[in-house]
């Protein structure tokens, strides 16, 4: 089963893929305070649902990298019906490759919202985006933390993961200023907002193979939500949080 394929099906009736709430993550961009043809980078982008945003709103200039061919192919159906599809240059490419042939310091903002992964964690995609973003530009992350240790039954219904793939809240905070980047605002998902994220995510997918029968993906992605749902309630609501984290260059 496609990877890619499960998140988009997963993800079909999110706003963005992440449980911050619309407002929070557009209350950023009001403290940003995005000027017209400043260049904005989003890695990671999905649908370019918040791209297309930050052109209808603020007439930024965008580029998106997104590895996913089917996500940039319905973020140009988006794209066609509310903007010019001009105003977003849209890369399908390897994270690490694509950003490894931009310009240095040519962006104004830099994006990367649950896609650290795709650069090899929280660390190396602070590096990358401060090495593209200007001086006095901005970073905007969105990555996971632990509210609590994670108990090894958790992080093997993860698929064998680690402790330290994610930090706490706090030390998500200290990454960037370890690289003398300024924290400047910060919010994090709430119960309700990571309930409502992970209920959608799921139903999605139990409603995608109710809609679907014949699909040969289908008893697997059946499989796959239903061990993830459990897995949520039994220790991700507890252990998992996700956080918005603004840096200046």
């Amino acid at each position: 089963m496609d990877r890619n394929k499960f998140s988009s099906i997963a993800h079909r009736d999110h706003a963005f893929y992440n449980p911050i709430s619309e407002a929070k993550l557009m209350k950023m961009f009001q403290i940003i305070s995005p000027q017209p043809k400043d260049k904005v980078i989003d890695i990671g982008a999905g649908r370019c649902e918040l791209l297309i945003r930050l052109v209808e709103k603020y007439k930024i200039e965008a580029t998106a990298i997104e590895l996913y061919k089917g996500a940039i192919e319905e973020a140009k159906r988006r794209a066609s019906n509310r903007i010019s599809e001009e105003n977003i240059k849209f890369i399908v490419n390897d994270a690490q490759e694509a950003a490894g042939e931009l310009p240095q310091g040519s962006y104004d903002i830099g994006i990367c919202i649950g896609s650290t992964h795709a650069l090899d964690g929280l660390t190396p995609t602070l590096q990358t985006l401060r090495h593209l973003v200007k001086k006095n530009g901005y970073i905007l992350i969105g990555e996971g933390y632990w509210k609590q240790k994670p108990s090894p039954d958790y992080l093997e219904a993860l698929g064998g993961a680690e402790e330290s793939e994610l930090l706490s809240h706090a030390n998500n905070v200290k990454a960037g200023t370890d690289l003398g980047l300024v924290p400047l605002w910060s919010y994090t998902a709430t119960q309700e907002e990571w309930d409502d994220y992970e209920w959608l995510y799921s139903s999605s997918i139990e409603n995608y193979c109710l809609e679907n029968p014949e699909d040969p993906d289908r008893e697997d992605m059946l499989k796959r939500i239903r061990a993830w749902r459990t897995s949520y309630l039994n220790w991700g609501r507890e252990t998992m949080g996700f956080g918005l984290y603004l840096f200046r260059v």
